[in-house]
This record gives structure tokens, C-alpha cells and sequence, in this order.
């Protein structure tokens, strides 16, 4: 008689996962020394700047939103609602690595097919500068379209644009602070050599701005 064959029967394997309650992980997180990334200190401008840049877009084209970089944090916040019956023609947004005279980076509307959601960066290509006095202060702005949409990338100069475009983008600036009871004025375009002249100046002031910091 062949005795019976032995199997060896597997008692059940506990599995212990190592994953932390989630009250813990956020514990743990919160103590951690851990840095974000800021949009304006560490994002590149891009290898092919002052003509062609990163544009980080704070508010998208047709908003009543005015949304803007907190400088402190990286994030992009509530500023306010327009006062004004107005929407922003464009996407608008701010290059990073620059530098201008308010002390802000350096302000770009960015001409394409479609709105793009706040704290996202495109790459744009600059075609003209529209110099502007916000409250006695110059305030210029960058007039650019996106370098990766087909059907505004071919733009060099903004005399390419349609004349109604560049009336559209001066009444909305002329308009826009104008329940608020702040002057804003602006002057006529320029062609976009003064684009790039003004995309490095504002990259040198930036650099200056940063050299003196380690100084310090």
C-alpha cells in the first residue's frame, strides 16, 4: 500500500504594507524641508530669447479675472475681479528671469487660437512692444503670439496684425482701470526689434538684481 502523499499546506501570507496612515503622511510632509519650485526664479527663459521665450500665463484670454503672481509664494492668486464690462483680449502673462523697473517681471500678451489655464507656460514669440503709463509709472508690455500655434507662429512684426487687433488691445488697456478711477495711457506700437531690445534689458536687470542678492 503506497502511503498517502504529504502536501504542505501554506498558511496565508500577511501582507504589511509600509504606506503611513494618511494623517501621518501629512504630518510627515508638513515637517519636511522641502522647496517648490517658483515660476519666476526657476523656470528658464529659453535658448532662443529675446526673440523667442517661456511665457508663464497668469490669465486667460477672456477672463474678467485679474490674476497675478504672488511673488512670495510662486503661486498665481486672486488679484480682483475687473471693475470694467471688459474681458482680456489675450492670454497675458509674465517671462520668467525678468526684471523691469516696478519690479515685476516683464508683462507679455500672447496672441493664439485658444485660452490657456493659469500657471501653465507656452513658448511665445515677441512681435512688437506696446508702451504703456499705468498711474505715472511706465508699465510696457510685451505684444507677442505663441511660437507653437499654427495659424499665428508665421507672425514676425505686429504691422502683420489686422489694424482692428491693435485697436481692440489698446481700448481694453485704456479701458480697463477706468472704474477704478486709475489713468492708464497708452502709446503707439513698436516694431519688434524694440520687443527684443526691451526682453534684455529686463533679462540684465534680472541678472543685476541676482548677482547683488548673493552680495548681500
Amino acid at each position: 500500500m503506497v502511503p498517502p502523499i504529504e502536501t504542505q499546506v501554506k498558511s496565508p501570507v500577511s501582507h504589511k504594507f509600509s504606506i503611513p496612515p494618511l494623517n501621518e503622511r501629512i504630518l510627515s510632509s508638513m515637517t519636511r524641508r522641502s522647496v517648490a519650485a517658483h515660476p519666476w526664479h526657476d523656470l528658464e527663459i529659453g535658448p532662443n530669447a529675446p526673440q523667442i521665450f517661456n511665457v508663464v500665463i497668469e490669465i486667460s484670454k477672456g477672463s474678467k479675472v485679474k490674476y497675478e503672481l504672488d511673488k512670495k509664494t510662486g503661486l498665481i492668486k486672486v488679484d480682483r475681479v475687473l471693475y470694467s464690462s471688459v474681458v482680456y483680449p489675450h492670454n497675458y502673462g509674465f517671462i520668467p528671469r525678468t526684471l523691469c523697473d516696478d519690479s515685476d517681471p516683464l508683462d507679455v500678451l500672447v496672441i493664439m487660437q485658444e485660452p490657456i489655464l493659469p500657471g501653465c507656460f507656452l513658448r511665445a514669440k515677441a512681435i512688437g512692444l506696446m508702451p504703456m503709463i499705468d498711474q505715472g509709472e511706465k508699465d510696457d508690455k510685451i505684444i507677442a503670439v505663441c511660437a507653437d500655434d499654427p495659424e499665428y507662429k508665421h507672425y514676425t512684426d505686429i504691422n502683420e496684425l489686422p489694424p482692428h487687433r491693435l485697436a481692440e488691445i489698446r481700448r481694453f488697456f485704456e479701458d480697463y482701470k477706468k472704474n477704478e478711477n486709475k489713468e492708464v495711457a497708452v502709446n503707439d506700437f513698436l516694431p519688434s526689434d524694440k520687443a527684443f531690445e526691451a526682453v534684455q534689458h529686463s533679462q540684465d536687470l534680472y541678472a543685476d538684481y541676482i548677482v547683488e542678492s548673493l552680495r548681500r
